[in-house]
């Protein structure tokens, strides 16, 4: 296990890899320089640095492309740019192809010291961010499959057996003890129910979407979205309005799951309205995207609660007199929606409505309206 921060400093004047040599020397790293851009990614290779120093004027190949080269091959080292004050418009260009920082020459030892320290201690939240991140997919792999196997199979068992059971004593039950047999039923089957809700958040395998993506017509997915949520906006008396002009645009992605995001969104919307008020629906092109927007005038959303409302199972503060949901619609339709190399936006007031706007990359050409 490695314990000493990696530095490689790339630069062809020899009096530069010396100078920083001599600085960190004595110091809790190990260094090691290459004199040109061609050694330096062999460097980068075998030593494994943490953070790379990279003159961007060299012979050869040069740093733009040394960057480049170092992204490529791992995005979390840090790379801080040497450079002349003459070329700082380049150093900033460099840092928007994935430099970290930029050191103009001449620099101070201490100077030196500090942006080295400060690249490290990015390298180190960067690596803890990924390391997080990992624990908490197997976290949620190994919660999924404790929920399938210790809980669901054992719930299905009681369940199967106590309709058996009714069938098997449906002769000699009383009311009262029928009826309690129900309850027992009916709330083993909310278990089973909540058991599948939360297989279903945490089974989201974007890959595997993203392995059935097709042209998918925008205008095909409102439809179908429509035509699912139509029956319980009936119910509640919630008009539904399509958008007022078809949007011909194409998406590559999978029908089926951009259906299942957009009926969530406007499910939520129908929900948390009033009866007898209305659920708007627009679509329009925006640059390379194509914008699905959702707008209701119902109870809105908090500012406490708006930052929140995508994670899994979270359910805001909401009138009593609303059905409270399980909390993962939203979390769902994020996940796929990201899915789609895509994204949605939120803005909402307290008492006045909420307008959710799905962004979502055009592909291919459009056809005229």
């Amino acid at each position: 296990m490695r314990h000493r921060d990696r530095i490689l400093i790339i630069d062809d004047e020899e009096v530069v890899l010396d100078s920083c040599t001599q600085i960190l020397r004595g110091s809790a790293y190990e260094t090691t320089t290459a004199s040109n851009g061609e050694i330096g990614l062999r460097s980068v290779s075998e030593f494994q640095p943490d953070l790379v120093f990279v003159d961007l004027k060299m012979p050869g190949l040069g740093g733009q492309d040394v960057i480049k080269a170092i992204r490529e091959t791992d995005s979390t080292i840090v790379i801080i740019v040497i450079t002349g004050f003459a070329t700082v418009s380049s150093a900033i260009e460099a840092m928007k192809s994935g430099a970290y920082d930029f050191l103009p020459k001449p620099f101070t030892p201490e100077e030196f010291r500090m942006i080295t320290q400060r690249g490290l201690e990015n390298r180190h939240l960067v690596l803890e961010t990924i390391a997080l991140r990992k624990e908490r997919e197997t976290l949620r792999e190994n919660f999924a499959a404790i929920v399938s196997h210790e809980l669901k199979a054992p719930l299905g068992a009681v369940q199967q057996n106590l309709f058996v059971l009714a069938d098997e004593l449906s002769g000699t039950l009383s009311a009262d003890q029928k009826g309690r047999l129900d309850k027992i039923q009916n709330r083993i089957g909310d278990l089973t129910q909540i058991i599948l809700t939360w297989l279903r958040v945490l089974s989201v395998d974007v890959a595997k979407i993203q392995e059935t993506f097709r042209r998918v017509p925008i205008q095909d997915v409102i439809s179908k979205a429509m035509d699912t949520i139509k029956p319980h906006a009936d119910r509640k008396d919630v008009e539904i309005v399509a958008p007022a002009h078809e949007v011909s645009a194409a998406v590559s992605g999978d029908e089926g799951t951009l259906v299942e995001t957009l009926t969530n969104i406007i499910g939520n919307a129908v929900k948390y309205s009033r009866p007898s008020s209305k659920v708007v629906l627009d679509a329009a092109i925006s640059g390379a995207e194509v914008l699905i927007s959702v707008t209701d005038t119902g109870v809105g959303i908090s500012k406490a609660d708006l930052p929140h409302i995508f994670g899994d199972f979270y359910s805001g503060k909401v009138d009593q007199s609303i059905e409270k949901g399980s909390g993962i619609g939203l979390a769902i339709a994020r996940r796929i929606v990201e899915a789609h190399h895509g994204w949605i936006a939120v803005e909402s007031e307290p008492g006045k409505g909420s307008t959710f706007v799905i962004h979502l990359p055009v592909t291919g050409e459009l056809e005229p309206v």
